[in-house]
């Protein structure tokens, strides 16, 4: 399974972020190019420990349901609901949300594994440093297969 803490998955989903125009079709769900860039920025930002919350009430209850499919090599489906605070209601000016992105990328990558590991995720609490890997990286290729990119 690709992880964001491995150097070709890293540059790969670099790479694909250049990609993304404010003008890239959307091909499900509500966010613009520049929203999506600012939500995936929240979710690193708290994977790297910036930000960091306690795990949600529902995330206690459910997330053994979903715990399996998340760290899966299964993609995440298409409209998957997104949590409340990672809901984006303004339009963030693209480029400097899209710089502000990779470089938390490239902080959340030279963390790695050991950095990451027991940070907790909003919804299924705390994650080992592999699982924060694998999950950033799929979270972000979601996005970014939402904007062919």
């Amino acid at each position: 399974m690709k992880s964001i803490f491995e150097k070709t998955s890293y540059d790969e989903l670099l790479a694909r972020l250049e990609n993304l125009q404010a003008t890239s079709p959307r091909q499900w769900g509500k966010m613009s190019p520049s929203q999506m860039l600012e939500h995936c920025a929240r979710v690193v930002e708290m994977a790297n420990g910036k930000d960091p919350r306690p795990q949600a009430l529902p995330g206690k209850m459910l997330s053994w349901i979903f715990r399996k499919g998340f760290l899966s090599e299964k993609p995440f489906a298409k409209n998957s609901p997104t949590g409340p605070d990672f809901i984006i209601k303004d339009e963030p000016n693209l480029e400097l949300t899209k710089a502000r992105l990779k470089e938390l990328i490239g902080e959340f990558h030279q963390l790695g594994e050991a950095g990451t590991d027991g940070h907790v995720h909003r919804f299924f609490g705390k994650l080992s440093g592999a699982e924060w890997g694998t999950s950033q990286y799929k979270h972000l290729d979601h996005h970014l297969r939402q904007f062919n990119c």
